[in-house]
Parts: C-alpha cells; sequence; structure tokens
C-alpha cells in the first residue's frame, strides 16, 4: 500500500483502502464512489508559505514535469509516482482573462474567465487525464496487464484520452454516442489513432457499454467514475489563486454534466483550506443545461432525492448526461460550498454564448451556460455585482463551430437568435464596397 496516497471509499460508514495500482472503480465492500486519500500529516510538515512559494516557483517553467499546471502541485496530486512514468502534454497554465468589457456590460468590475479550453486538446480534460495515464504507465511498468485505455465520451474525454495515450504508447478505445458529436471533436481521437466506435445511443448509454468492457480488468476505464481525473482537474482551483496572488473569489461557476469537474474544484479549495493557503472557501455555481439537469431537480428538493433522468438534446452537448456518475461525490461538496444549481434553456445558452463573442471571447456552448447562469443570478441578486466571479471556460470555442455557424446563419432550431452576424455580399465595385462598409458600421 502506498505510504502517501490511496484510493478511499467515499461512503463513511465503509472508508475502506485500496492501493493506486489497483484496478477498482468502486468500493468492493460497499459499491459506493472511491476519492483519492493524501496523508495531509505529511503535507502540513511544510507551511502554508513554502507551499506557495514551492509551486510559484515551478510554474510554467521548463524543468520536466514541474512546468505543467497539474505536475507543478505533484505532491497534492499523485506524490508517488515515478518521473519516468509521467505523461505531460504541459497541461494547465491557461489564461485566467479578466472579461473587462463582457463584465461592464453586466454591471460588474471583476469578472473573469478561466480559459481552460487554451489546453492541448482543448479542454479541461487534459488536467486529470494527464494523472490518469501517467498512473497506467506506471501499473504497466509494475508488470499489470492492459490491453488498452478505454472511454465513454460527448467528445473532449475520447479527444484527451487518445492523445495522452498515443503519447504513451497505449491502445486506446473510445465510445462515442453516433451522430452526436461535433466533427472536431471526432477527428481527435481518429488522428490520434484511437480505436473509436460511434454508437447508436446516447452517452449513458456508451457509459453502460463502457462499464461492461471494463468488466475485463485489462480494459482500463478511463471516465470520471476513476477519481485519478479528479485529481487533475482540482488542480484548477489552485492555478486560479495562484494566478491572483493567492486570492479567493467569491464564487466560481462550473458547466456540470458528470459532476467530476464541480467535485474537483471543490476538492482543490478544500486542500488548500485545510494546508493553511487561503482562510475562506468560494461558493460554487454548477451551471446545467435545462436539457439535461438531474442535479437541478435535486437541489430544487434540497438533495433529498437525486434521480437520474433521460436527457434531452443540448447544444451544450458535453454536458448532455442524464445520470452522473460523480453525484454521490458532488452533491456533499454543493451543501458545504454553499452552492446554487442552475438550470439554463438552450436560447440562453446561445444568447450568453453570442453576447461573450462579442467582447473578445469565443465560446464554447458549455461556457454558454455557466454565462447564462451568471447573468440569471446577477438578476435575481443572487450574486452581486461587486463581488469577484470567476467562470470556467472548459473548452475551446473552435471544437464547436457548427454550433457558432447555426447561430450566425440562423439554422438552429428553436432558438432565439438576436445576435447573429452573417456575411454580406457585396459586388467588388469599390463604391459600393465603401458605402455598404459606411452603412453598416455601429
Amino acid at each position: 500500500m502506498s505510504a502517501t496516497t490511496s484510493f478511499k471509499c467515499i461512503s463513511q460508514d465503509c472508508r475502506e483502502t485500496y492501493d493506486l495500482n489497483e484496478i477498482v472503480y468502486r468500493c468492493i465492500r460497499c459499491n459506493s464512489l472511491l476519492e483519492v486519500s493524501h496523508n495531509l500529516n505529511n503535507l502540513n510538515r511544510r507551511s502554508a508559505s513554502a507551499w506557495m512559494r514551492l509551486f510559484d516557483e515551478r510554474y510554467m517553467k521548463t524543468a520536466y514535469p514541474f512546468g505543467s499546471g497539474v505536475w507543478g502541485k505533484k505532491e497534492w496530486v499523485h506524490p508517488d509516482i515515478e518521473i519516468e512514468n509521467i505523461v505531460s502534454l504541459y497541461e494547465g497554465g491557461t489564461n485566467l482573462f479578466w472579461a473587462e468589457r463582457f463584465g461592464r456590460e453586466l454591471g460588474m468590475s471583476d469578472l473573469w474567465i478561466k480559459q481552460c479550453g487554451n489546453s492541448h486538446t482543448g479542454s479541461f480534460k487534459d488536467l486529470g487525464m494527464t494523472v490518469l495515464i501517467s498512473n497506467v504507465k506506471q501499473m504497466i511498468s509494475n508488470g499489470i496487464e492492459i490491453k488498452a485505455v478505454i472511454c465513454a465520451s460527448t467528445g473532449d474525454t475520447s479527444a484527451s484520452l487518445a492523445a495522452y495515450c498515443a503519447a504513451a504508447g497505449i491502445p486506446t478505445v473510445v465510445l462515442l454516442p453516433k451522430g452526436k458529436i461535433s466533427i472536431s471533436q471526432l477527428i481527435q481521437p481518429l488522428s490520434n489513432g484511437a480505436i473509436t466506435l460511434a454508437v447508436d445511443t446516447d452517452f449513458d448509454g456508451c457509459m453502460n457499454l463502457a462499464r461492461m468492457l471494463s468488466n475485463d480488468k485489462s480494459f482500463y476505464l478511463a471516465n470520471s467514475i476513476n477519481p485519478l481525473r479528479i485529481e487533475g482537474q482540482k488542480t484548477i482551483s489552485i492555478e486560479i489563486v495562484q494566478q491572483d496572488d493567492w486570492a479567493v473569489p467569491d464564487w466560481v461557476i462550473v458547466p456540470s454534466g458528470n459532476l467530476g469537474n464541480v467535485t474537483a474544484v471543490g476538492l482543490g479549495f478544500k486542500m488548500m483550506h485545510e494546508l493553511g493557503l487561503i482562510s475562506s472557501l468560494p461558493r460554487l455555481v454548477a451551471a446545467q443545461s435545462a436539457n439535461a439537469a438531474p442535479l437541478f431537480k435535486s437541489y430544487e428538493t434540497n438533495y433529498q432525492r437525486f434521480e437520474a433522468i433521460k436527457s434531452k438534446p443540448t447544444l451544450a452537448s458535453a454536458i448532455q448526461i442524464g445520470n452522473p456518475v460523480s453525484a454521490p461525490r458532488a452533491i456533499p461538496i454543493l451543501k458545504e460550498f454553499d452552492s446554487v444549481v442552475t438550470a439554463i434553456s438552450e436560447s440562453e445558452l446561445s444568447a450568453a454564448a453570442a453576447k461573450a463573442d462579442r467582447t473578445g471571447l469565443y465560446c464554447c456552448p458549455q461556457t454558454g451556460v455557466a454565462l447564462a447562469s451568471l447573468m440569471q443570478l446577477l438578476d435575481s441578486g443572487t450574486i452581486q455585482k461587486n463581488e469577484k466571479v470567476i467562470v470556467l471556460s472548459t473548452a475551446n470555442g473552435l471544437k464547436f463551430t457548427d454550433f457558432k455557424s447555426g447561430y450566425h446563419d440562423r439554422s438552429l432550431s428553436g432558438i432565439n437568435i438576436q445576435l447573429d452576424n452573417s456575411p454580406i455580399e457585396v459586388s467588388s465595385d469599390y463604391k459600393t464596397l465603401l458605402n455598404t462598409v459606411n452603412d453598416n458600421i455601429g
């Protein structure tokens, strides 16, 4: 058993532990989800100021692998892994963007967008995948047979998994819902050589099939049921405060589908708080599409019950999940952080993305859900305009060209479109062109 980290059952009545090299996704004793448990007594041997100094000294440097936004926090993520087994594509270190103009339009002066899509494969999934694939490489080096790493995906997970496995030379199998992801997302695992299966079902159906495959332990499951992913993603929180001289925001808004990311964000803040790097916690917002909002339905009952649903199609395809695997992890975090859960319509997310794009952003539809949540909570007075808000932008807008073009050519069905901007056809006559330009300048 590792001396400093282990898998631990999340059930307070169980708390069974397992080695990180064990191929286990749920507690064998009680079937609850697992988390990665760290020895905080060991970590407390270094002072909070020493941790901050160490993280700052490593940040974005070229000394492999510590320049990575994840592996610069190695001791908090996977302290026992051997350096030669780390598979890093220099993930993290993404821009914390002051959305000055967009914020001003909303009456805010302290709005920031964490641009997680400015990563190797264009989404935040890289932060967790580097940890998982590094662990797989270490397992293989220890003689454990793994034929392939597998996942179900709505696009971004498959892209990240395929890239990291390609870098490590490990075979990959991905299950995607046929016809329900963008070409920009589909081409990524294909280009990286993954065995790509387009399955005639939705994400939840793909997930069920991936679970069945993983019953053969030589197929290692990479979905966020695996808590190693969450360990990498929790560095988002650490990086956010590190980029602002270790100041804690009032709110963090997270697009939420399978609920691993909002769990990870909470765990990152909790770890900093427990080790004394910060003295307060932010409030969280789990932003859901109204067409796939089982968490919101539970939130309306004060989490008295949680029921999976059959999700409806949504433009925010990456969070179109009706049976989020990390719900048992996320709900205690959301309660602890006095969080809010929202459900955003298709027109609301489209309008928010378009409005933000007019100020220099280029938002994926999931980020549109988060921005629409911000606008909704400002209107209700839940978020005050003088508060500091961080919105997680989870993927690069270039992955969702169909969404963008559909908005601007008005081909998105049932969407209230007001900020479209189509090309203006004009002759090559200079005077006509000049008149057209002048007519269209505001």
